[in-house]
């Protein structure tokens, strides 16, 4: 390792933990949903870590991002604290959302985190909203709408895509593309020349990446990021990824053909950006105790949430837009 080499891998490794930390939690998740310690839904985003990592950490921490169902990752990636989103989770008190929006709605609006949501495509409607809001303000911030691909054939994600070239607003779109919209192949239901086309066809520039590899991520996020920023967007980063599990936790996937999910499963982000990093001369037991430090962070986080307290019932009518104003009697 060189002098010049240093902030790059330095750079790689902090990320590395955020893959770490991102996949620790969902793990968690998801077998407590199976186990039934949660309630609702939890879509794990294990397989795809390098993509939320990538992205957010060329964000400034005054930007935008717009999540969906699988989200978990992208809050993380942008700051979210674990013990506050796992709080959520269980519907504790201290939850980021006050334990009130669970797996699928988790938000901080300090963060920039305009939360994930479980309606397919709408999170890009309101990326796109908080972009118009950034230009009309003139204020030097970037959104990033991130979704999957089963929201390309869906019609809030075309109307978006148009009002933001009518407007040249200040976003990019993250299609995170792991070739399930929940338990059907999306190349089956999908007309036309590719997901790039529908970017192009509203005069969106596109940029189809490895969304396993965290260095293209990276410089791709980067490149994109600084043009929106400069003005020059909205642009369309297409980012090529797999999830390991079931479209839902309780989903077994049996669908899938297990050699699909196995070739897939070894092309694992997070040993690759282990196996750079080892190849810039980053000894494999740093590694290997970043991992047991996360672990160890999750379990913090989990016995946290489970000691804390339900919320009190009068919060059931706070954060409620209503014109009388209803108060707990």
């Amino acid at each position: 390792m060189n002098e010049t080499q240093a902030p790059q891998i330095e750079r790689m490794h902090g990320m590395f933990l955020t893959m770490l930390l991102i996949r620790a939690f969902d793990e968690y998740a998801g077998q407590a949903r199976r186990d039934g310690k949660l309630r609702g839904s939890v879509h794990e985003y294990i397989g795809e870590e390098a993509i939320a990592t990538g992205v957010c950490a060329n964000l400034l921490p005054t930007d935008y991002i717009s999540s969906y169902h699988r989200g978990h990752g992208h809050c993380i990636a942008k700051g979210a604290d674990p013990v506050a989103m796992m709080k959520e989770l269980y519907g504790k008190a201290g939850g980021v959302c006050g334990g009130k929006g669970g797996s699928m709605h988790v938000a901080d609006f300090s963060l920039g985190i305009l939360g994930a949501n479980g309606v397919v495509a709408d999170g890009v409607t309101i990326a796109v909203g908080a972009a118009q809001a950034v230009k009309l303000r003139g204020e030097n911030r970037v959104v990033v709408a991130f979704f999957g691909d089963g929201a390309l054939n869906r019609g809030p994600l075309l109307e978006a895509l148009n009002w933001a070239r009518v407007f040249d607003l200040p976003v990019v779109f993250v299609c995170e593309d792991n070739t399930w919209s929940d338990k059907t192949r999306t190349s089956s239901v999908t007309g036309g020349s590719g997901i790039l086309a529908r970017a192009a066809a509203f005069g969106i520039p596109g940029e189809t990446i490895d969304g396993n590899d965290l260095l293209a991520v990276d410089a791709a996020a980067r490149r994109f990021i600084n043009d929106a920023r400069a003005g020059r967007g909205p642009l369309f980063l297409h980012a090529k990824t797999y999830r390991w599990r079931g479209h839902l936790a309780l989903d077994k996937g049996l669908y899938r053909d297990p050699a699909e999910v196995a070739s897939h499963t070894a092309d694992d982000p997070i040993a690759r950006t282990a196996a750079w990093l080892i190849s810039q001369g980053v000894v494999a037991a740093a590694l290997e105790a970043d991992r047991r430090e996360v672990t160890a962070r999750i379990n913090a986080a989990v016995a946290e949430a489970e000691a804390a307290p339900w919320p009190d019932m009068k919060t059931l009518f706070e954060d409620v837009q209503d014109a009388g104003a209803p108060t707990w009697r």
